[in-house]
C-alpha cells in the first residue's frame, strides 16, 4: 500500500510540474554540482502572454516559414538575458500583476488545446533611442543575437515531446555586435518546420540585474506608446 501511494504521489507532483514553468535561472555564476547545473533566479522577469489565431497573417516570411515578432525595449545594459517561450500556456499559469497580456490572448482565452512547436531568436536593432522606435523601427537593421528550438529545460507540450524553446545570451563587450546595450531588440518566433503558428504561448524575458522599465509587444507602435506612458 505505502509503495502505491507513493507512486501516486510521484505521478501528481510530475504532472502538477508539467503545469506550470520552473524558475527561470541564469548562466552567470552556474554551478554544477553532482551533474547537475544550479542556476541563481533571474533578478528580473518579465512575462507576455499571447495568442496567434489560425490564418493570421506573419510579420514576416523567412526561409519559407511564418515569423511573427515579438518588439523589446532594453533600457539599460545587460549582462545577461535569458528568453523563453512555452505554448500552449501551462495550466496553472496565468497572467499576474504586472504581466503583459495582448487583447488577442484575452479574446481568445477558452482556447486551452491550441499550440506550436516553438522556434525562438533574439536579435538587437540599430535603434538606440526609444523616440526613434516609431521612424525609425520598420527600416532598422538587425544584429542575430542567438536561437533556440528545443530546451530540455522546458516542460513537454501536450504531445509530450520537450518543443518549448529556452535560450540565453552573455553580453561580449569586446564585440560591438554581440553586446547587450541600451536600445531595441525583437525575440522572433515561428515553427521548428514550415507550419501554422496556431495557439497560446507565454514569452518571458530573464535579467540577472534589475532593469526598470523593460518593455514587450507585438508591434513596434504598441511598443513606443507603452514606453511613452
Amino acid at each position: 500500500m505505502k509503495t502505491i501511494c507513493f507512486l501516486i504521489a510521484v505521478v501528481l507532483v510530475t504532472n502538477l510540474n508539467a503545469q506550470k514553468l520552473d524558475k527561470f535561472g541564469a548562466d552567470m555564476g552556474m554551478k554544477t554540482v553532482m551533474n547537475k547545473d544550479i542556476r541563481v533566479p533571474y533578478t528580473d522577469v518579465i512575462s507576455f502572454y499571447g495568442f496567434i489565431k489560425p490564418g493570421s497573417k506573419p510579420d514576416q516570411v523567412r526561409d519559407g516559414k511564418n515569423f511573427f515578432y515579438l518588439y523589446l525595449w532594453i533600457p539599460a545594459v545587460a549582462p545577461e538575458l535569458g528568453i523563453r517561450m512555452a505554448s500552449p500556456v501551462p495550466e496553472k499559469m496565468a497572467p499576474g500583476e504586472g504581466d503583459i497580456v495582448d487583447a488577442i490572448f484575452k479574446e481568445n482565452a477558452a482556447d486551452k488545446t491550441s499550440y506550436f512547436d516553438t522556434w525562438v531568436s533574439l536579435e538587437r536593432s540599430d535603434v538606440i533611442n526609444a523616440a526613434d522606435i516609431k521612424a525609425k523601427g520598420k527600416t532598422a537593421k538587425w544584429f542575430n543575437l542567438g536561437q533556440n528550438d528545443d530546451s530540455g529545460e522546458m516542460p513537454a507540450q501536450p504531445s509530450g515531446s520537450k518543443y518549448n524553446s529556452l535560450m540565453r545570451v552573455t553580453s561580449d563587450v569586446n564585440d560591438p555586435l554581440k553586446a547587450l546595450t541600451v536600445g531595441l531588440y525583437r525575440i522572433g518566433f515561428t515553427t521548428y518546420k514550415v507550419g501554422e503558428v496556431n495557439g497560446s504561448f507565454i514569452a518571458q524575458v530573464g535579467a540577472p540585474i534589475k532593469l526598470p522599465g523593460v518593455k514587450i509587444a507585438r508591434s513596434l507602435d504598441e511598443l513606443a506608446d507603452m514606453i511613452g506612458k
